[in-house]
């Protein structure tokens, strides 16, 4: 049982909902990185078959099993997929030095229609210097359901995040979001271990809710209600780059459904969008 000290805040929850993305800083210690970085030079890697419980697959995963059960890990994936997810798949990327051109943008979740989500964990066991790329990826277009192929042609969008950071840094994302790996212009191998986990509960309230205030309706004000600059319906409407009016809009009534589903609360709503939307006065009884 993972100690709630260790799970996910609310604010962090409406994060990943919003965004697609939770980062997460040298939280593997550094002598772990070490050897386990020994494991990937010397290639290797063991596995279990895919929809395995996560809990039958730690020890064949060696050391990075251990790695995973670092009760922070285990904090995050118990909030986004629950206590025992399945195994789908992992990997240890490698991208060689002096790279001529970078990895094509895609996204793993080309058929996936559920209200549910996988979670991939991407772990970087040394520095990523800008030099060597990194992993990028574009926050929030996750909700943006493309067959893999077709963002292929696209290197630089608007709010696109390059992921260089610190050894033993975690990078937890929504299986839709939009990544790639880039170019590796230093001298040495780059790594990432990347990990693809489904769920195997409701993901309903998983996190540490001691934060979830039931907010009141907001007062509706033209152009969108005023919250707390750190409320969930603060970070929900929060707004990418890349959001036109449009689009925008769109995107933050895909946060509000998602936020319902993994809350429980089916009359969540932000700047009274979607309230609006299930406005049905045809349905209503008149005495």
């Amino acid at each position: 049982m993972v100690d709630k000290k260790y799970l996910l805040t609310s604010k962090q929850m409406a994060t990943f909902v919003a965004h697609g993305y939770l980062r997460f800083d040298e939280i593997v210690p550094a002598e772990m990185n070490a050897a386990i970085m020994q494991e990937f030079e010397a290639n290797i890697l063991r596995s279990k078959p895919a929809g395995t419980a996560l809990s039958q697959c730690y020890e064949s995963f060696g050391l990075l099993g251990e790695m995973l059960l670092l009760p922070q890990i285990q904090g995050i994936i118990h909030s986004l997929v629950g206590a025992d997810p399945l195994f789908d798949h992992h990997y240890v990327h490698v991208r060689e030095p002096r790279q001529s051109g970078a990895q094509y943008l895609h996204s793993d979740g080309i058929i996936d229609l559920r209200m549910d989500f996988d979670i991939q964990l991407m772990y970087f066991p040394h520095d990523i210097t800008p030099e060597m790329g990194g992993t990028m990826f574009v926050p929030g277009t996750h909700y943006r359901r493309i067959n893999e192929n077709d963002i292929a042609r696209y290197q630089n969008m608007l709010g696109q995040t390059q992921m260089v950071c610190k050894a033993g840094s975690i990078l937890a994302l929504h299986n839709g979001l939009w990544h790639c790996g880039r170019q590796n212009r230093s001298d040495q191998n780059r790594y990432m271990y990347k990990i693809h986990l489904n769920p195997a509960e409701p993901q309903v309230r998983l996190w540490n809710t001691d934060d979830l205030i039931e907010y009141e309706q907001p007062e509706v004000i033209w152009g969108g209600a005023h919250h707390d600059k750190n409320d969930v319906r603060s970070i929900l409407c929060e707004q990418e780059p890349w959001f036109d009016s449009a689009s925008g809009r769109l995107e933050i009534l895909n946060r509000i459904r998602k936020w319902r589903f993994i809350s429980g609360d089916k009359s969540f709503d932000a700047r009274y969008w979607m309230t609006r939307l299930e406005n049905s006065p045809s349905h209503y009884q008149h005495n």
